[in-house]
């Protein structure tokens, strides 16, 4: 099946026909583009030397909020209050920490410039979250980022400075946010290991549905 190329209107092939995980290619990173992708459980994933890729993989990897593997370290250490977390501080740079940060496994590198602007976009439209972990001396040492849409959050990155401030910021995350769903998108052993699974594709759209 061939991949489908969008133009410049607003409308998405439906994301059962994505062949290996690629729906489409082209189109914009405009607001009214990603919202109506992250409803239809589609987004954007690619770097800067490829036009606009929109993904749409079936299984897809989910992390059930009630499923989060919150290790007794890791609760140790929120309890020692160290660290200060809040949400939509400083968007900005969240994104650009995520962006820039070096990673083990290779998930970095597809926050281009154009796709950083259209989230800060989407942030100020109120649709796309930060939560921000800061140390003692107020230094962002960790984060994460992604769109909400109603009890969904499509998880775009998360970053750490220091150990465990990226678990400390998803634990903050579903804790402080009414969720029903985290759309984890592609797998990482890091979200593995926090409980994130795979889900067929067309259940993750039927959780779309009934809470986007």
């Amino acid at each position: 099946m061939p991949v489908f190329e969008l133009n410049n209107e607003i409308i998405f092939p439906h994301p059962s026909l994505a062949e290996n995980g690629v729906l489409a290619v082209g189109g914009d990173l405009s607001p009214e583009r990603l919202i109506l992708a992250y409803q239809n459980g589609i987004f954007p994933w690619y770097n800067e030397t490829e036009p606009i890729i929109w993904h749409a993989p079936d299984p897809r990897f989910v992390l059930f909020p009630e499923k989060f593997k919150k290790s007794k370290s890791l609760q140790s250490l929120i309890n020692k209050n160290i660290y200060t977390c809040s949400v939509n501080r400083d968007f900005e740079k969240v994104i650009k920490n995520c962006k820039n940060i070096q990673r083990k496994e290779n998930y970095g590198t597809w926050i281009t410039y154009k796709m950083q602007q259209a989230y800060t976009k989407l942030h100020k439209l109120g649709f796309a979250v930060s939560v921000e972990v800061f140390n003692s001396e107020n230094n962002l040492v960790g984060g994460l980022y992604g769109v909400k849409l109603g009890k969904v959050f499509f998880g775009e990155s998360m970053f750490s400075k220091e150990s465990n401030t990226s678990k400390i910021a998803l634990a903050y995350l579903i804790k402080t946010i009414d969720l029903e769903i985290i759309d984890a998108q592609v797998h990482t052993s890091h979200l593995e290991s926090l409980g994130a699974e795979y889900i067929p594709l067309n259940e993750f759209l039927l959780f779309l549905k009934k809470y986007t």
